[in-house]
């Protein structure tokens, strides 16, 4: 190497001395930004991990008493646009506003009669309710079935709680029929159901419909299927003899 080789090496030493030490200086930086990259990420995990363990500690537990409303298009609310105006509907949001911890199960089916209850009473009860309201009786009495038949039924379905789920409390819902059933058919229909409440010791409902059944002005135009306003007197109705079992 001649000497003015030399010379011109040693000239650019500091330049390569700096590039190196600025290379080095890179490399700690980057190791520096890793590392606490990943602390944070560790923390944020952590964070939500907490988080996470506090949603589920803090989530109200779900509601585990029920009461069941076994009927017919009354129960189902039969013409209404929006079903929650039902008397179900209204049952919950009056129980919802006493922060009662119990859930509405509306299980009525628009033309079900006494005969179609006992059929689907076996796999509706597995629900183990607190309370089951029994609400049937009208379609048979309209149909003019017999009133042993509808009797026999109402019993069997009862029969069915108390065997399937004996800690529930049962109601039965009292119907009555329009005069033109006839007055021998009508006055026992009516009978019926304060015999069973009795013979069974079931809160009892005397009439579902009072102060509803007959008027124009709360039911719907074929003059048996309550209107909203019609419902709202159907929910006081069983309030009255709900409220003592649920306060």
């Amino acid at each position: 190497m001649s000497k003015a080789q030399n010379n011109q090496l040693h000239s650019h030493l500091p330049i390569i001395r700096s590039w190196k030490l600025i290379k080095f200086c890179y490399f700690i930086l980057v190791l520096l930004f890793i590392s606490c990259d990943d602390t944070k990420t560790k923390k944020t995990t952590d964070v939500q991990s907490t988080d996470s363990v506090t949603e589920t500690t803090e989530t109200p537990q779900a509601k585990n008493k029920t009461i069941l409303l076994f009927g017919d298009s009354i129960t189902a609310g039969y013409g209404l646009d929006d079903t929650n105006d039902a008397y179900p509907g209204i049952l919950q949001q009056t129980i919802d506003s006493l922060k009662l911890d119990y859930t509405v199960i509306n299980s009525g089916v628009s033309g079900e009669t006494s005969a179609g209850g006992k059929s689907r009473i076996d796999w509706v009860i597995k629900q183990n309710p607190t309370i089951f309201l029994l609400e049937l009786g009208a379609n048979d009495g309209l149909r003019g079935v017999p009133l042993t038949e509808t009797r026999a039924n109402l019993q069997a379905i009862i029969d069915v709680v108390k065997e399937k789920s004996p800690e529930t409390i049962i109601i039965l819902a009292g119907m009555e029929l329009p005069p033109n059933m006839g007055q021998e058919y009508t006055t026992e229909f009516r009978q019926l159901f304060a015999d069973l409440a009795e013979q069974n010791n079931l809160a009892f409902i005397p009439f579902i419909l009072k102060d509803v059944g007959g008027i124009p002005s709360l039911n719907q135009r074929d003059g048996i299927h309550p209107n909203i306003e019609g419902h709202k007197i159907v929910a006081d109705n069983v309030w009255e003899t709900l409220k003592p079992l649920v306060m």
